[in-house]
């Protein structure tokens, strides 16, 4: 996953070393990522690098400006600053408050409100786990209905094999920041938790971010909208997958949980 947040060299040259930016999940975040890579590249601080290079609706600062004791999304709801270390974690992060601003700052508000609600527990609860995960590891899936509902039943052969040609029709982004930091070291087991994106939505960042920002809410959340997807399946992404033997891994495209009887 590339070195540790925190613990890269300070010319940024664990940037460029450690990440393909022509990798096929990257195309949508390339364009806002080649000026903050530069200047980290350079020597900049990754939050500073942000800061100078992509709008959004937080100032990164450096991660020394959190507070003792204080939780995280705490601090970046009320404050309006986002504490940024330098690594592949944190960078992602940023360029996702920069492609994704509204959906950012609804999670962001989301998980603030959890806390100021329940306070710090033992575990999160199943709302800001959800929200959790969703910003960690979700992708974003706007598809035809056949490619939706193989995937929802997880029919590997139908989705990547007799359905193949249809993925020219299909769109798939990573949003997770942790999900993309994982990339950095691909490997055929990532997985993603997969949302759909309503068909009619435009095609364009800023109007899925429109649509993601009011789709996103606590009880939808918590009842686990997701569908798995090890992308590392999807036609064009890797070349290994060009053999039809590749989805035939059991232990990676697994087959879809028995439904549970009454009563269990």
């Amino acid at each position: 996953m590339g070195l540790p947040p925190g613990d890269c060299p300070p010319t940024g040259m664990w940037l460029t070393s450690t990440i393909d930016w022509s990798a096929g999940w990257l195309a949508p975040w390339r364009s806002d990522a080649e000026p903050v890579v530069a200047a980290v590249a350079a020597g900049a601080p990754v939050w500073q690098a942000l800061n100078r290079h992509l709008t959004a609706p937080v100032q990164f600062v450096p991660q020394a400006r959190l507070p003792a004791g204080m939780p995280y999304e705490q601090f970046v709801a009320e404050s309006g600053n986002c504490p940024t270390r330098d690594g592949l974690h944190d960078l992602f992060n940023g360029l996702c408050w920069g492609l994704f601003p509204a959906t950012k700052r609804r999670l962001n508000l989301l998980q603030a409100a959890q806390i100021a609600r329940d306070g710090i527990q033992p575990t999160r609860g199943r709302v800001r786990d959800a929200l959790t995960v969703f910003d960690e590891n979700a992708a974003l899936l706007q598809a035809p209905d056949a490619l939706w509902n193989a995937l929802a039943q997880r029919q590997w052969q139908l989705l990547f094999t007799e359905l193949r040609p249809l993925w020219s029709q299909a769109r798939l982004v990573l949003f997770g920041h942790a999900l993309l930091e994982k990339l950095a070291t691909p490997r055929k087991s990532i997985t993603a938790h997969v949302l759909r994106v309503d068909p009619s939505v435009g095609g364009d960042p800023a109007s899925w971010d429109h649509w993601l920002a009011g789709a996103l809410d606590p009880r939808m959340l918590a009842d686990g909208p997701f569908v798995p997807l090890p992308v590392l399946g999807v036609p064009g992404w890797w070349p290994a997958n060009e053999n039809q033997h590749f989805y035939l891994d059991a232990q990676v495209f697994r087959a879809a949980p028995a439904p549970r009887r009454k009563g269990q």
